[in-house]
């Protein structure tokens, strides 16, 4: 599943067709939307929040979420059908294996940019606020918790989690003030150092946790399991990451 890096990749490719402000000529795909609607309409803005890319109109906006296996081409075709084709006068948007939703209202009036990771408006404070107001939540659900932390994914959590020597178990109540801060704070840098490694095709080189075997710090096997109400994979090591508990 793409996490919010990814998005802002997606939305700064786009950004730089210089679609916004034209209308869209053509709308392919099964997507189960009134694809006829889109036709006419011209492009207001691209915007991403979290996990979500949004394409913008004047009334409404279409919500494109990547689930675990969808993906996008540009000015470029898949053989198998798309979920939804933009075409405009020079360029084209794919999007396959995705969740298609049109919005009836404009984007500003239901998202909260100040959640998103990756957004200028991002208020750490707020996503502080949020961890403090869930003490039995563990910490491996916070760090995927949209309303919290918008953009985050599994990656992002492991690799945070590795970074603040937290265990994934750890109950947010239990957790010192301090450390919390930290997570909030680490969540947003490694979000960004993900975005620059991510541009450079160099992230998985990056990784210290994620998917790896044995702990870079102490030199034993890490953990790996399937934790939290989500039951997504977790890498932890048992000396480094303290369990608040």
């Amino acid at each position: 599943m793409p996490e919010g890096p990814s998005i802002v990749i997606l939305r700064e490719a786009v950004e730089k067709l210089g679609l916004k402000g034209k209308p869209v000529r053509h709308v392919e795909g099964n997507a189960k939307i009134d694809k006829d609607r889109l036709v006419g309409e011209k492009v207001t803005d691209f915007r991403s929040w979290g996990k979500h890319f949004l394409i913008c109109f004047k009334n409404f906006t279409i919500r494109i979420h990547f689930m675990l296996f969808g993906s996008y081409l540009i000015d470029e075709q898949k053989k198998t059908p798309p979920r939804l084709s933009l075409i405009f006068d020079k360029h084209e948007l794919n999007f396959y294996t995705s969740s298609i939703k049109l919005i009836e209202v404009p984007a500003d009036e239901i998202y909260d940019w100040s959640a998103d990771i990756m957004s200028e408006n991002w208020k750490p404070t707020a996503a502080f606020k949020k961890l403090k107001a869930k003490p039995k939540m563990l910490a491996c659900d916070a760090l995927l918790d949209q309303d919290i932390f918008a953009g985050s994914g599994n990656i992002i959590k492991n690799e945070v989690l590795f970074r603040i020597r937290t265990h994934p178990l750890s109950t947010l109540g239990e957790i010192p003030d301090t450390k919390l801060k930290e997570m909030v704070k680490e969540t947003r840098n490694y979000a960004f150092d993900f975005l620059e490694w991510k541009k450079e095709f160099t992230l998985k080189k990056h990784w210290l946790a994620h998917t790896k075997k044995i702990c870079p710090r102490c030199n034993i096997p890490f953990h790996k399991e399937y934790l939290g109400l989500t039951k997504r994979r977790s890498y932890y090591c048992e000396n480094c990451q303290r369990l608040y508990k």
